[in-house]
Parts: structure tokens; C-alpha cells; sequence
């Protein structure tokens, strides 16, 4: 069995894991990524794909974000569409900033290009089974080729999403749950067609909700809100098309053209946080610890913002002993986590139809918004949240 020592063990390269190991390369602190999947398969998972100005700058300034500049897509607002009329909101003039459209998996391949680049440890297809001693001397367990190995580390960071093994590890008395399940789902799709607009669609109908999104100039990214329960096979291109047509009609005569599909698939909706997010020198980030619904682009980012929060507690360990900031993790997190939360079950509870909503209802979804969308002051609540709240601690770079 071989034994690996490094100063972090982090266990998932995903987005979290991956830009931790970055941002610790830079800063002169030892790492080993974990990763329980393939490369090829990692850097093909098609997920979120909005990132706030803050991740943006995050990246540039940590030397990844060549591939950003070049083929990014950045967005200085997003339409609201209700009623038959569309309704912009301009992140520009309200708030200054801007989000850009950039798929995950291609944040996932720069990173990996850039770990793989400085020569630093990642494993792929190696299965974290499980960790120990994470209130003293930290160790993950994994199995690689048939073998099982160790990794000794200083501290563990849990980067392995919502169904990884970290947060279970934890003692079930030391951590506390809160979680809301939405009675709906998103049936998304990827279609080789362009996309109708240059920004972002969200659209309020009786029928439900859908957005138009984007992941290029040639790909459209499409979402409808369908029940919880649905099964895709009931729902060939055909029907899918003919019902993203009716919701995003409008009085003008906008027509959304349809393509080739050749990615379809149901995703369910919910909102979770655990608390606390440190247990000894255990630390759980991004999905293991929290997720949002995808309505107001925050899964991700918010991922990106825990990095953020423990890299500085742990350059400031490793510089001066210092562990103020790293108890302090839990905190600075879930003060972001919370009102990400609140904003993504805002837009949610806003742009969808419950079921067993009436007439009164669905007024009161036309009221919310026709106010945000007529009042400065409440369109720049939403700008300011969509573009990304500003940091609460000092940047590294």
C-alpha cells in the first residue's frame, strides 16, 4: 500500500477541487486531486454555465483565462419575458458588471490543463472509500488500479459533490441539514442550432417556465419546466420544440427556430445547505455542502466563492500559523451560500408555476413581474445578484 503525503488532500475534480489545487499551486502549497471518474468523462459532464464577473476576474487573475477571453460569451443583461412581451434588464447600466456565458466543462478542461501544465498530482479513476482522523492527522483512502492507497494531509478539502463521501463521514449529531425539494423539474436540452437571442431568456407562462440559454454561437441550451416525475421518453424533439414555441411566443411574432437535439435530459430542483462546513481540518465545499436551484445561475459561483475562502485561511496557516481564517470558513461561507439561496428561490418561486396554483396565483406571478421589471430599484436588486454580490474578504492576487 502506498502512502502519499502532501499538505491538502482534496477528493473531487470538479470545479471547487480543481481551482483550490490552482490557487494553492500559486501560492506554494503542496496538493493531490482525487477523482473518482475519468478525465475524458469530467471533462465532458455538461453542467451550469453562467459565471458572475467575480469568478471571471478569479480566473484571469489566477493565469486561466486565455480560453475565457477567446470563446467566452459575456452578457451585459438578461430578459425577463411574460405575457406575451420581453423586458430586459440591463446589468450594465444598473450595476456596471457583467456574467459570461462559459460552460463548465470548459472551466474543468483549463484547470486540468493547467494542473497537468506544473507537473501536480491528480488522479483520475481513483475511488476515495472513505476518510479518517480529520479531527487530528487527516488521511483519504482510495483505490486505484486494483490497490489501495493512502494520502496523509494536513487538512482535507470535500470537493466531491452532493453524493460524494465527505459530508457522510461526518458524524450524523455534528451537522444539520436544511433542504427544500420543489415539486417541479427542468427537461433541458443542447440543440446545433443558434441561439434565438444574444442574451439570456426567462420567460413566466401559464404552461410554466422556460429559459433560453446559450453554450456558443452554433448551441443552444434550453430548459422547460415539466413535473417532477417526468419521464423523457414521453417528450420526442417534436413535443419539446412545439412547447418552447408556445411559451416563448410573443405578441411581436418571435419565432424560436428548432434544430438537431442531441443532449436531453431531466433535472430535478432543489435547495440544500449543511451546516457547519468544517469539521476539524475536514472542509466541505461546493456541492457537498450546498446547492441551489439552476434558475439563478449561483452553483457554481458559489462553489468558486468557498475556494476563495479557504485559500486565504490556508495561505495565512501555512505563512504565519494564523488559523483565525479557517475557523472563520464557515461563516464567511454560509453568509454568501444564504443569500444565494434566497435569491435562486426568489427567481424560482417568481418565473414558476406550483402546482395547484389558481387565477389569484398566477396575478400575483404577472404583478412580481411587471414591478421588477418597471421599478430601477428593483431591477437593480436582481442585476446585482444575478452579476454576483461582492466578496466579503480580500482577493489573493
Amino acid at each position: 500500500m502506498a502512502i502519499i503525503r502532501t499538505q491538502v488532500g482534496i477528493v473531487g475534480a470538479g470545479p471547487a477541487g480543481l481551482m483550490l489545487a490552482h490557487l494553492l499551486h500559486l501560492q506554494g502549497i503542496e496538493s493531490v486531486v482525487l477523482e473518482s471518474h475519468s478525465r475524458p468523462y469530467v471533462e465532458s459532464r455538461v453542467r451550469a454555465g453562467v459565471l458572475e464577473q467575480g469568478t471571471v476576474d478569479m480566473l484571469r487573475e489566477s493565469g486561466i483565462g486565455g480560453r475565457i477571453e477567446r470563446e467566452g460569451l459575456q452578457h451585459h443583461g438578461v430578459e425577463l419575458r411574460f405575457g406575451g412581451e420581453g423586458h430586459r434588464i440591463d446589468f450594465q447600466d444598473l450595476v456596471g458588471k457583467s456574467i459570461t456565458v462559459y460552460a463548465q466543462q470548459e472551466v474543468v478542461k483549463d484547470l486540468i490543463a493547467a494542473r497537468l501544465r506544473y507537473d501536480e498530482p491528480i488522479f483520475f479513476e481513483a475511488e476515495a472509500m472513505r476518510v479518517s482522523d480529520f479531527e487530528s492527522r487527516p488521511r483519504i483512502h482510495y483505490a486505484q488500479d486494483g490497490s489501495e492507497n493512502e494520502i496523509a494531509c494536513d487538512f482535507l478539502a470535500g470537493c466531491d459533490g452532493f453524493h460524494g463521501m465527505c459530508r457522510p463521514a461526518v458524524a450524523a449529531g455534528q451537522i444539520k441539514f436544511y433542504e427544500r425539494q420543489y415539486p417541479f423539474a427542468w427537461l433541458g436540452i443542447l440543440a446545433r442550432v443558434p441561439p434565438a437571442s444574444d442574451e439570456l431568456i426567462y420567460t413566466y407562462h401559464e404552461r410554466g417556465f422556460s429559459l433560453m440559454s446559450m453554450r456558443s454561437p452554433e448551441i443552444s441550451r434550453l430548459y422547460l419546466q415539466c413535473a417532477v416525475d417526468e419521464d423523457i421518453a414521453n417528450w420526442p424533439d417534436e413535443r419539446i420544440w412545439e412547447e418552447l414555441q408556445m411559451r416563448m411566443a410573443t405578441h411581436d411574432g418571435f419565432a424560436l427556430k428548432d434544430g438537431p437535439i442531441f443532449q436531453k435530459g431531466i433535472t430535478p430542483m432543489r435547495s440544500f445547505v449543511a451546516e457547519p462546513m468544517q469539521f476539524g481540518k475536514l472542509f466541505l465545499l461546493g456541492d457537498a455542502a450546498h446547492i441551489v436551484p439552476p434558475t439563478g445561475a449561483k452553483g457554481l459561483n458559489l462553489a468558486v466563492a468557498d475556494v476563495r475562502v479557504i485559500t486565504r485561511g490556508l495561505v495565512e496557516f501555512y505563512k504565519s500559523g494564523n488559523r483565525e481564517e479557517l475557523e472563520r470558513y464557515t461563516e464567511r461561507c454560509l453568509r454568501r451560500v444564504w443569500r444565494g439561496q434566497r435569491f435562486s428561490w426568489w427567481m424560482t418561486s417568481m418565473l414558476h408555476r406550483f402546482p395547484g396554483e389558481d387565477g389569484f396565483s398566477h396575478h400575483i406571478h404577472l404583478a412580481e413581474l411587471g414591478y421588477v421589471t418597471s421599478s430601477r430599484a428593483a431591477s437593480t436588486s436582481l442585476a446585482e445578484n444575478y452579476v454576483g454580490l461582492p466578496f466579503d474578504t480580500p482577493g489573493l492576487f
